[in-house]
């Protein structure tokens, strides 16, 4: 586990670990961390995008992209919010929490974003700067390595017409919260048959993850399967 950056005012680093859901179970008066998510969500990609541009000056503006897609969806800065041992801190409801929420990776990346906005607010950009640079820029050489540039939308569709099939579809299963804050369930379909699922404060995120589980049976199963 990593050490958790210290941010000095107690309010912002409450706020930035409570669900909505607790407010409803909590006689304290404070507010969720969905503004702070807000917040951290702007400056993440903002801080990515600016490393990205500054220091992989050979890559065009496609290849970036796909690296940013790469290191802010919910799996990945989820993955960073375990390492830090996130899941103790969050306030959750009784319902959240017998739910299992603590590992809920969309409510481990929310939190991981509300983090950032807080300790920006807490302590500036340079020190966001440093917080996501820690926890998230060591993927980027990892994915550079691989020439892992492409998202799992584009490899999927690639897969899929290799073998002259029709090209995946993604569709909605369930959706869930406030309007400025839905967490989606998409699947992903090849040839009708359901091969993928995914879970996403977006739905890009929740079709990326749909289409790398999906790309995952296809290799291991085949096509004709499906």
């Amino acid at each position: 586990m990593k050490d958790l950056p210290k941010i000095n005012n107690q309010h912002l680093f409450d706020q930035a670990f409570t669900h909505r859901s607790y407010l409803n179970e909590s006689k304290n008066e404070i507010e969720s961390n969905e503004r702070l998510e807000f917040l951290g969500d702007s400056i993440l990609s903002f801080i990515v995008s600016d490393h990205l541009y500054k220091n992989y000056t050979h890559f065009d503006e496609g290849i970036l992209t796909n690296l940013r897609s790469l290191l802010v969806n919910t799996k990945s800065i989820a993955k960073a919010a375990k390492e830090l041992n996130f899941g103790q801190y969050l306030k959750l409801s009784k319902g959240e929490e017998d739910s299992k929420g603590r590992e809920n990776e969309s409510l481990l990346a929310n939190s991981f974003e509300a983090f950032l906005g807080a300790l920006f607010l807490d302590q500036g950009i340079e020190k966001a700067r440093e917080f996501v640079a820690d926890m998230l820029f060591p993927q980027i050489e990892e994915i550079v390595e691989k020439k892992a540039f492409k998202d799992p939308k584009s490899l999927l569709q690639e897969f899929v017409q290799a073998r002259k099939q029709n090209s995946p579809m993604y569709k909605v299963l369930h959706e869930e919260g406030p309007p400025h804050s839905k967490i989606f369930t998409i699947g992903a379909f090849v040839n009708q048959l359901q091969i993928g699922e995914g879970t996403g404060k977006s739905k890009q995120d929740a079709e990326e993850q749909a289409a790398e589980q999906a790309l995952a049976y296809l290799q291991k199963e085949g096509l004709k399967e499906a």
